[in-house]
């Protein structure tokens, strides 16, 4: 094989790789925005967040990151529940859920990020584990574990998820509120707790994608900036409210931002986001899995 397939051959696989997680990443956003019409813009917030109690249970009890995933998440199911009760009665309540709800939500990741920085302060931390430096062979391209590690647990959330929404009551009713409220409600369905749950599944999602972004690389307090124009783009490209379109567009997205990294430089790849965003919106507005 030459060098310049070999070259193209590991970006292409880093890419998928790296697509797993942003599916992990995204399948909050999915819900929040795609399924429940809420522009959680600190959902970035939350992933980083996510990273750090990873790092903390690491260096403070040795807890692998992938244990603290587990931890953390029905922590943060709560928490979700709790934030979108008060978004509920602020805004939504009163029909003012659109400007005033974007305000609220980017409120809450400032203040996601402004308290990481008073405990942890602005310098990069990372976590051990024992599949974060060994590496394996698929072939003529080798894989850091680190990425295959992030790529099964992310694919494995997305898919529990899935089944979730697809074959409980609950996740029947999270579909149904979505599409027409006023119809569940005529069925004995509650639309307000039913968006609670959701959105603690939303933010549950967030915190297990943070732990896993720990594995990948090292992470700072303002990190989940970089993730925003990702998270939303991955949405909208796969069709706001498909969970399928959203581990086809982060398949789609880690490729293009790979390959983009190597012949480019990774100071392009951020741009890669925003410029598939850009092009879904004016090319397929609906995604790639509309409804």
């Amino acid at each position: 094989m030459g060098a310049d397939l070999q070259l193209l051959l590991d970006a292409v696989v880093s890419g998928v790789m790296v697509g797993g997680f942003y599916a992990a990443a995204a399948v909050g956003i999915t819900i929040a925005f795609g399924l429940l019409d809420i522009v959680n813009i600190a959902h970035p917030g939350f992933i980083v967040a996510g990273a750090f109690i990873a790092y903390w249970l690491n260096v403070t009890f040795g807890l692998d990151p992938l244990l603290s995933a587990a931890i953390a998440a029905p922590l943060s199911f709560f928490v979700g529940r709790l934030l979108y009760r008060n978004y509920y009665l602020a805004f939504e309540k009163h029909g003012e859920e659109s400007l005033q709800g974007l305000a609220f939500f980017f409120g809450i990741l400032f203040i996601v990020e402004v308290a990481l920085l008073l405990v942890f302060g602005v310098d990069y931390r990372f976590v051990e584990a024992p599949y974060i430096g060994p590496t394996v062979s698929l072939g003529s391209v080798t894989v850091a574990t680190r990425l295959l590690v992030p790529l099964l647990v992310g694919l494995s959330v997305v898919a529990a998820i899935q089944v979730y929404l697809k074959y409980t009551f609950v996740g029947r009713t999270i579909l149904a509120v979505s599409q027409d409220p006023g119809a569940l409600r005529l069925v004995g369905g509650d639309p307000v707790w039913t968006k609670e749950i959701a959105f603690g599944l939303s933010i549950a999602t967030a915190v297990i994608a943070g732990c896993l972004l720990i594995i990948i690389q090292a992470v700072e307090p303002s990190i989940g900036r970089e993730y925003i124009g990702r998270v939303f783009a991955i949405c909208v490209l796969g069709g706001m409210m498909s969970l399928t379109g959203t581990v086809v567009a982060s398949m789609i997205l880690g490729i293009a931002e790979s390959i983009t990294t190597i012949y480019f430089g990774p100071s392009w790849a951020p741009a890669v986001s925003f410029g598939f965003l850009l092009i879904a919106l004016t090319v397929r507005p609906s995604g790639i899995f509309s409804r």
